[in-house]
């Protein structure tokens, strides 16, 4: 009972206090309007009776002035003085003389500090004196000096009234607000908290809560039904808090979206395999199997279809391997892992691979779009590789990811060269990282030729790194690890400020060249990355329109809206954007119309096989087609033959860059080169 009296006495005062600061507050505002509307009310009435007193008088004061009959001025400033407020009267001639004047002091009030501030302590009124006759001339001059002390008294009288009266009505209203309040709500909740606390909380079910009279329909009465149907559910909770149980650990060891095993679970079924396999002297096969881009399909089809996805690859993943002798399982993310027992030999294993990749490189559909994907596998055996559960998952892992980097859509086994290949991929990228400190890049450029009028109109320019003892290092090797750990940013940089202090070089020297390097998706990733780039051919005094940007197209899938925004910014700037290597990516219509893009570049691996590979051939046509359509320049890599040259020339491909015209070349050899190309084409025109 004492509980319920202080939650009575804290909820119920607090309203009251809250109800009582908002009546005041609202009655003063009000009252406080009512009388300023009052003052300025009385404040215009003040200087209309003044107005009417002065035309009352006029005519006499004007006579009083015209004859200049002092008694008569003074009889008129006596009459003036009958009315209370008049404190100061005086009719004078034009220079200032009186000729009738009386006075009063102001009366004294101890309000006048308040009043005067708002109506001033006296008014003060003037009217010149004129003739109907000659109203131009003026004979004198009425003053009148009103007393506001009586008038602020009548009007701070009634803004005391207004006040009061205001404010006490506000505070009866929250009064009776307060006590509607606590009869609806306060004492209602007070009934159900004593019912509350009847609840028996081993057995809820037993005694509900009562219902308050007269609150069946309304809110309190929804509450205490919703309340009563969970404490009734509540009764059932022992039952079903084991049924929840058992789910939570199904979930805990199994995949939600999938239903394979988790990666916990799958390694306790992987050690039973393992065991199994040591008994019968078998050979055991693990498979990882990741998808290809998963992320980019996730963003460009949406997580929704990304779901859809790994459900069917789990699908189709059970249903073309059945049987005992297999175990499946979801590591997470986009990677599955497939166990194989009773096997000969790593062959077995491989047929087993094949199926993989041909189940799950067909066409899937949801929702009337069609999607074609590839996986990569890496395969582990036991016990050739690892005789240890984690040892064999890792073993099947490190294949899949160093096969990812070689290529899509096939298997590859583990070796034990692999410990090598990664010693060696680690001290690649240490040396990368001290590469740019010891001067080991250089720039080599291939020419763009224009085929309309075989005129070299660019360069692109590529980096080489001069490895004090490797040798040369392909680009192919070394940029991928600078993409991951990072360092491709600085050297892309400097791969910029070379190139563009080179294209600087060559205009100065009389041949004005555009200058195309290319752009990885980490650089875009940069937020300083269009400054960057601005300031750099700000520094070297380049016009933008002279540096074209290579990028590719799954740089920018990976956050498309922010690359769109830079690549823009750019692209106001002057600056040119190519897409490289288009055809072996997305090549979607979306993206194109959403890119600033200008130049279109197909793949050499659809220019080397031009006119002999009949697809190839279709695809490098689609890409011209496209390119017309869109407005686009479209640029072929990897010419080297004639035919290839005359056939794109003929198909309406505007500029090409291949062995055909040259090799990447040093800066002093590709000056040499347009030099001697430019002269041959002459001569050849000349010849003609």
């Amino acid at each position: 009972m004492q509980n319920s009296f202080e939650l009575e006495h804290r909820l119920g005062y607090r309203v009251l206090r809250w109800i009582l600061a908002v009546a005041l507050i609202s009655g003063v505002i009000v009252s406080s309007v009512q009388v300023i509307l009052d003052a300025a009310r009385v404040s215009d009435l003040l200087d209309a009776q003044a107005s009417q007193t002065m035309e009352l008088v006029e005519d006499a004061s004007t006579q009083a002035v015209f004859s200049i009959d002092s008694d008569l001025a003074q009889q008129v400033v006596d009459g003036l003085f009958a009315q209370e407020a008049i404190h100061l009267a005086r009719i004078t001639h034009p220079d200032g003389e009186p000729l009738g004047e009386r006075n009063r002091p102001l009366q004294t009030m101890s309000f006048r500090p308040l009043t005067d501030a708002i109506f001033d302590a006296d008014r003060h009124y003037t009217r010149e004196l004129t003739r109907e006759s000659d109203p131009e001339s003026i004979y004198g001059y009425l003053e009148l000096h009103y007393d506001t002390g009586p008038i602020a008294y009548t009007w701070l009288e009634r803004a005391t009234v207004t006040f009061a009266s205001v404010i006490a009505t506000a505070v009866i209203l929250g009064m009776v607000l307060f006590v509607v309040f606590h009869l609806l709500l306060t004492r209602p909740l007070l009934r159900i908290v004593e019912s509350v606390k009847q609840v028996d909380p081993d057995r809820p079910d037993d005694k509900l809560i009562d219902l308050p009279p007269g609150h069946k329909d309304d809110e309190l009465g929804l509450w205490v039904n919703a309340t009563n149907n969970l404490l009734v559910a509540i009764g059932d909770s022992q039952t079903r808090h084991r049924e929840a149980e058992d789910r939570v650990n199904r979930l805990a060891r199994y995949d939600q979206l999938t239903g394979l095993p988790s990666r916990d679970t799958f390694m306790e079924l992987l050690q039973a395999d393992i065991e199994e396999c040591q008994k019968e002297n078998t050979v055991l096969s693990l498979t990882c199997c990741g998808i290809d881009d998963f992320k980019s399909i996730n963003e460009q089809c949406g997580f929704r279809t990304g779901d859809q996805i790994l459900q069917t690859v789990a699908d189709r993943l059970t249903h073309n391997l059945t049987g005992t002798r297999y175990t499946f399982g979801r590591l997470g993310s986009d990677q599955f892992v497939i166990v194989e027992k009773g096997l000969r030999d790593g062959f077995q294993a491989a047929d087993t691979g094949d199926r993989i990749l041909n189940c799950l490189s067909k066409p899937m559909v949801f929702e009337d779009q069609t999607i074609s994907m590839t996986v990569t596998l890496g395969i582990a055996l036991f016990p050739g590789d690892a005789e240890k559960a984690d040892r064999l998952l890792q073993s099947a892992e490190q294949t899949m990811a160093l096969a990812k980097e070689d290529g899509h859509n096939y298997f590859q086994f583990f070796v034990a060269s692999v410990d090598q290949e990664i010693r060696e991929r680690k001290q690649l990228e240490k040396d990368l990282s001290i590469a740019l400190e010891k001067d080991e890049f250089h720039l080599v450029y291939q020419p763009q030729i224009n085929l309309a009028t075989h005129r070299v109109i660019g360069a692109e320019a590529l980096i080489r790194w001069e490895h004090p003892e490797r040798g040369l290092v392909p680009p192919d090797d070394f940029i991928p690890a600078a993409e991951m750990n990072g360092r491709i940013v600085e050297i892309g940089q400097w791969v910029l400020d070379q190139a563009c202090e080179q294209a600087s070089k060559w205009a100065s020297g009389g041949m004005p060249l555009r200058i195309a390097i290319n752009l990885s998706a980490v650089q875009l990733r940069q937020e300083t990355i269009v400054d960057d780039i601005l300031n750099t051919l700000h520094r070297h005094n380049i016009p933008a329109g002279r540096l074209e940007l290579e990028v590719t197209e799954t740089s920018f899938m990976t956050n498309l809206e922010e690359a769109v925004d830079k690549l823009k910014r750019l692209h106001s700037a002057g600056i040119s954007i190519a897409v490289d290597d288009f055809g072996t990516g997305y090549s979607s219509l979306t993206y194109l119309k959403r890119m600033p893009v200008q130049h279109l570049k197909i793949d050499k691996q659809f220019i080397r096989d031009l006119l002999v590979n009949e697809e190839d051939t279709r695809i490098a046509n689609t890409i011209i087609d496209l390119g017309k359509s869109l407005n686009l320049t479209v640029v072929a890599e990897g010419v080297e033959t004639a035919e290839q040259e005359y056939y794109l020339a003929q198909r309406g491909c505007q500029l090409a860059q291949g062995y055909f015209f040259s090799k990447p070349l040093k800066s002093q050899d590709f000056e040499k080169f347009v030099e001697t190309f430019h002269s041959k084409i002459t001569e050849q025109s000349h010849g003609l």
